[in-house]
Protein backbone atom coordinates (compact mmCIF):
# COMPACT_ATOMS: atom_id res chain seq x y z
CA UNK A 1 0.00 0.00 0.00
CA UNK A 2 1.41 3.44 -1.05
CA UNK A 3 1.48 6.31 0.54
CA UNK A 4 -1.64 7.65 -1.25
CA UNK A 5 -3.63 5.44 -0.61
CA UNK A 6 -2.98 5.53 3.19
CA UNK A 7 -4.20 9.83 2.63
CA UNK A 8 -7.37 7.97 1.20
CA UNK A 9 -8.11 5.67 3.87
CA UNK A 10 -7.23 8.17 6.52
CA UNK A 11 -9.44 10.69 4.92
CA UNK A 12 -12.93 8.40 4.13
CA UNK A 13 -12.19 7.22 7.86
CA UNK A 14 -11.92 10.85 9.13
CA UNK A 15 -15.35 11.80 7.31
CA UNK A 16 -17.35 9.07 8.17
CA UNK A 17 -15.79 9.39 11.96
CA UNK A 18 -17.47 13.16 11.45
CA UNK A 19 -20.43 11.89 10.32
CA UNK A 20 -21.33 9.62 13.00
CA UNK A 21 -20.84 12.60 15.62
CA UNK A 22 -22.55 15.14 13.28
CA UNK A 23 -25.43 12.14 13.59
CA UNK A 24 -25.26 11.55 17.35
CA UNK A 25 -25.29 15.87 17.78
CA UNK A 26 -28.24 15.58 15.66
CA UNK A 27 -30.26 12.47 17.59
CA UNK A 28 -29.07 14.17 20.81
CA UNK A 29 -30.60 17.17 19.61
CA UNK A 30 -33.50 15.61 18.84
CA UNK A 31 -33.90 13.99 21.88
CA UNK A 32 -33.46 17.11 23.97
CA UNK A 33 -35.92 18.32 22.14
CA UNK A 34 -38.90 16.05 22.59
CA UNK A 35 -37.72 16.10 25.76
CA UNK A 36 -38.42 19.92 26.52
CA UNK A 37 -41.66 19.48 24.56
CA UNK A 38 -42.45 16.51 27.14
CA UNK A 39 -42.07 18.59 30.06
CA UNK A 40 -43.65 21.61 28.83
CA UNK A 41 -46.83 19.01 27.98
CA UNK A 42 -46.56 17.63 31.45
CA UNK A 43 -46.22 21.02 32.85
CA UNK A 44 -49.06 22.39 30.98
CA UNK A 45 -51.79 19.59 32.00
CA UNK A 46 -50.39 19.93 35.95
CA UNK A 47 -51.57 23.65 35.75
CA UNK A 48 -54.80 22.56 33.77
CA UNK A 49 -55.54 20.17 36.43
CA UNK A 50 -54.52 22.24 39.14
CA UNK A 51 -56.62 25.06 37.63
CA UNK A 52 -59.44 22.84 37.97
CA UNK A 53 -59.08 21.22 40.75
CA UNK A 54 -59.16 25.17 42.46
CA UNK A 55 -62.53 25.54 39.77
CA UNK A 56 -64.04 22.49 41.59
CA UNK A 57 -63.18 23.38 44.94
CA UNK A 58 -64.80 26.60 44.75
CA UNK A 59 -68.30 25.46 42.84
CA UNK A 60 -68.06 23.27 46.07
CA UNK A 61 -67.89 26.01 48.31
CA UNK A 62 -70.66 27.84 46.46
CA UNK A 63 -73.01 24.88 46.32
CA UNK A 64 -72.66 24.17 50.01
CA UNK A 65 -73.50 27.78 50.68
CA UNK A 66 -76.83 27.82 48.53
CA UNK A 67 -78.31 24.71 50.33
CA UNK A 68 -77.13 26.18 54.01
CA UNK A 69 -79.32 29.26 52.63
CA UNK A 70 -81.94 27.89 51.53
CA UNK A 71 -82.14 25.67 54.41
CA UNK A 72 -81.87 28.30 57.12
CA UNK A 73 -84.52 30.02 54.83
CA UNK A 74 -86.85 26.80 53.75
CA UNK A 75 -86.60 24.83 57.07
CA UNK A 76 -85.08 26.37 59.94
CA UNK A 77 -86.66 29.76 59.62
CA UNK A 78 -89.81 27.90 59.48
CA UNK A 79 -89.48 26.07 62.64
CA UNK A 80 -87.95 29.03 64.70
CA UNK A 81 -91.07 31.22 63.52
CA UNK A 82 -93.70 28.29 64.75
CA UNK A 83 -91.40 28.22 68.29
CA UNK A 84 -91.63 31.68 68.19
CA UNK A 85 -95.77 31.69 67.39
CA UNK A 86 -95.98 29.13 70.29
CA UNK A 87 -94.10 31.21 73.02
CA UNK A 88 -96.66 34.22 72.07
CA UNK A 89 -99.25 31.73 73.15
CA UNK A 90 -97.98 30.61 76.34
CA UNK A 91 -99.38 34.34 78.07
CA UNK A 92 -102.73 33.34 77.05
CA UNK A 93 -102.36 29.24 77.63
CA UNK A 94 -103.81 27.25 80.90
CA UNK A 95 -101.70 25.40 83.22
CA UNK A 96 -102.76 22.09 81.17
CA UNK A 97 -102.57 23.84 77.43
CA UNK A 98 -98.82 25.70 78.76
CA UNK A 99 -97.45 22.37 79.51
CA UNK A 100 -98.23 21.35 75.59
CA UNK A 101 -96.84 24.18 73.91
CA UNK A 102 -93.74 23.85 76.44
CA UNK A 103 -93.23 20.37 75.22
CA UNK A 104 -93.91 21.42 71.24
CA UNK A 105 -91.49 24.41 72.04
CA UNK A 106 -88.92 22.13 73.33
CA UNK A 107 -89.06 19.44 70.25
CA UNK A 108 -88.93 22.30 67.85
CA UNK A 109 -85.57 23.94 69.17
CA UNK A 110 -84.10 20.23 69.63
CA UNK A 111 -85.07 19.68 65.63
CA UNK A 112 -83.20 23.29 65.12
CA UNK A 113 -80.61 22.09 67.08
CA UNK A 114 -79.79 18.93 65.27
CA UNK A 115 -80.15 20.80 62.07
CA UNK A 116 -77.99 23.37 62.99
CA UNK A 117 -75.31 20.54 63.48
CA UNK A 118 -76.01 18.91 60.16
CA UNK A 119 -75.49 21.89 58.53
CA UNK A 120 -71.62 22.49 60.53
CA UNK A 121 -70.99 19.05 59.06
CA UNK A 122 -71.90 20.28 55.63
CA UNK A 123 -70.03 23.33 55.72
CA UNK A 124 -66.61 22.04 55.28
CA UNK A 125 -64.19 23.51 52.84
CA UNK A 126 -62.39 20.15 51.70
CA UNK A 127 -65.77 18.52 51.60
CA UNK A 128 -64.80 15.51 49.31
CA UNK A 129 -61.57 15.13 50.89
CA UNK A 130 -62.84 14.86 54.38
CA UNK A 131 -65.60 12.43 53.70
CA UNK A 132 -64.77 10.65 50.87
CA UNK A 133 -66.27 10.25 47.52
CA UNK A 134 -68.93 8.05 48.66
CA UNK A 135 -70.26 9.93 51.72
CA UNK A 136 -70.01 13.07 49.57
CA UNK A 137 -72.23 11.75 47.09
CA UNK A 138 -74.62 10.30 49.51
CA UNK A 139 -74.57 13.44 51.31
CA UNK A 140 -75.92 15.65 47.81
CA UNK A 141 -78.42 12.61 47.55
CA UNK A 142 -79.72 12.82 50.86
CA UNK A 143 -79.85 17.08 50.44
CA UNK A 144 -81.65 16.40 46.67
CA UNK A 145 -84.24 14.36 48.47
CA UNK A 146 -84.30 16.55 51.78
CA UNK A 147 -85.54 19.77 49.55
CA UNK A 148 -87.89 17.39 47.62
CA UNK A 149 -86.02 18.17 44.34
CA UNK A 150 -86.57 14.68 42.97
CA UNK A 151 -86.93 10.65 44.11
CA UNK A 152 -83.45 9.44 44.10
CA UNK A 153 -82.74 5.91 43.51
CA UNK A 154 -79.25 4.90 44.27
CA UNK A 155 -77.59 1.90 43.65
CA UNK A 156 -73.30 0.78 44.94
CA UNK A 157 -71.58 -2.52 44.96
CA UNK A 158 -68.62 -1.04 46.94
CA UNK A 159 -68.46 1.96 49.14
CA UNK A 160 -64.51 1.41 49.77
CA UNK A 161 -63.65 2.76 46.08
CA UNK A 162 -60.24 3.78 46.02
CA UNK A 163 -60.26 7.24 44.58
CA UNK A 164 -56.98 9.56 44.13
CA UNK A 165 -58.35 12.35 46.42
CA UNK A 166 -57.70 15.42 44.15
CA UNK A 167 -59.55 13.29 41.21
CA UNK A 168 -62.08 12.16 43.59
CA UNK A 169 -63.00 16.04 44.04
CA UNK A 170 -63.21 16.80 40.30
CA UNK A 171 -65.03 13.63 39.96
CA UNK A 172 -67.84 14.26 42.29
CA UNK A 173 -68.04 18.26 40.57
CA UNK A 174 -68.88 16.08 36.98
CA UNK A 175 -71.46 14.44 39.01
CA UNK A 176 -72.99 17.10 41.07
CA UNK A 177 -72.91 19.29 37.65
CA UNK A 178 -75.03 16.08 35.64
CA UNK A 179 -77.54 15.91 38.24
CA UNK A 180 -78.12 20.01 38.47
CA UNK A 181 -78.53 19.37 35.10
CA UNK A 182 -81.22 17.07 35.28
CA UNK A 183 -82.98 19.00 37.75
CA UNK A 184 -83.32 22.17 35.76
CA UNK A 185 -83.85 20.96 32.11
CA UNK A 186 -85.11 17.22 32.56
CA UNK A 187 -88.43 17.59 34.20
CA UNK A 188 -88.29 14.40 35.40
CA UNK A 189 -89.65 13.44 39.13
CA UNK A 190 -86.90 10.48 39.68
CA UNK A 191 -83.57 9.75 38.73
CA UNK A 192 -81.20 6.49 39.17
CA UNK A 193 -77.39 6.74 40.07
CA UNK A 194 -75.75 3.42 39.68
CA UNK A 195 -72.06 3.56 40.99
CA UNK A 196 -70.28 0.37 39.61
CA UNK A 197 -66.69 -0.62 40.87
CA UNK A 198 -64.77 -2.51 38.59
CA UNK A 199 -61.32 -4.07 38.18
CA UNK A 200 -59.52 -1.30 36.27
CA UNK A 201 -62.35 1.42 36.25
CA UNK A 202 -65.63 2.65 37.70
CA UNK A 203 -68.61 3.29 36.60
CA UNK A 204 -71.16 6.47 37.06
CA UNK A 205 -74.35 6.12 35.49
CA UNK A 206 -77.14 8.88 35.97
CA UNK A 207 -80.55 8.26 34.56
CA UNK A 208 -83.80 10.58 34.67
CA UNK A 209 -86.85 9.48 32.70
CA UNK A 210 -87.53 13.16 32.13
CA UNK A 211 -88.68 14.83 28.55
CA UNK A 212 -85.08 14.10 26.83
CA UNK A 213 -83.62 15.47 23.36
CA UNK A 214 -82.87 14.56 19.91
CA UNK A 215 -79.46 13.68 19.53
CA UNK A 216 -79.22 14.87 16.06
CA UNK A 217 -79.83 18.20 16.65
CA UNK A 218 -78.58 18.76 19.94
CA UNK A 219 -75.92 21.67 20.34
CA UNK A 220 -73.75 20.40 23.10
CA UNK A 221 -73.22 23.82 24.91
CA UNK A 222 -70.02 24.81 27.00
CA UNK A 223 -71.27 23.38 30.09
CA UNK A 224 -71.28 19.92 28.71
CA UNK A 225 -68.11 20.92 26.75
CA UNK A 226 -66.45 22.13 30.07
CA UNK A 227 -67.60 18.92 31.87
CA UNK A 228 -65.86 16.69 28.88
CA UNK A 229 -62.68 18.58 29.32
CA UNK A 230 -62.79 17.95 32.90
CA UNK A 231 -63.72 14.37 32.31
CA UNK A 232 -60.50 13.83 30.21
CA UNK A 233 -57.98 15.59 33.18
CA UNK A 234 -58.47 12.27 35.16
CA UNK A 235 -58.02 10.20 32.50
CA UNK A 236 -62.13 9.57 32.46
CA UNK A 237 -65.53 9.67 29.62
CA UNK A 238 -68.40 11.15 29.80
CA UNK A 239 -71.26 10.62 27.29
CA UNK A 240 -74.66 11.21 27.31
CA UNK A 241 -77.61 9.71 25.44
CA UNK A 242 -80.99 10.38 25.51
CA UNK A 243 -84.07 9.58 23.39
CA UNK A 244 -87.46 12.60 23.62
CA UNK A 245 -89.82 11.48 26.22
CA UNK A 246 -88.28 8.90 27.13
CA UNK A 247 -85.21 10.47 29.39
CA UNK A 248 -81.49 10.44 29.20
CA UNK A 249 -78.73 8.68 30.06
CA UNK A 250 -74.85 10.26 31.54
CA UNK A 251 -72.29 7.21 31.79
CA UNK A 252 -68.61 8.53 33.65
CA UNK A 253 -65.76 5.98 32.94
CA UNK A 254 -63.39 6.49 35.35
CA UNK A 255 -60.13 4.30 34.25
CA UNK A 256 -58.03 3.83 37.81
CA UNK A 257 -54.57 4.89 37.70
CA UNK A 258 -52.17 1.79 37.28
CA UNK A 259 -49.68 2.62 39.46
CA UNK A 260 -50.21 2.88 43.17
CA UNK A 261 -53.30 4.69 44.25
CA UNK A 262 -53.83 7.22 46.77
Amino acid sequence: MNLTETDFLLTITTFIILIVILMMVLVYGIFVKKKSELLLSQQKKEALFEQELAISQVEIKEQTLDYIGKELHDDLGQKLSVARLMTNKLALANDEDKTNIAHEINLLIGECIQDIRNLSKVFISKQVKHFGFVESLEREIFRIERLQLMDVEYQINNHDLEINADHALILFRIIQESINNVIKHARSNKILIKVEDHSNFIEISINDYGVGFNAEHRNDGSGLTNIKNRAKIINASFKIKSTENIGTEITITYNKPTLCKE
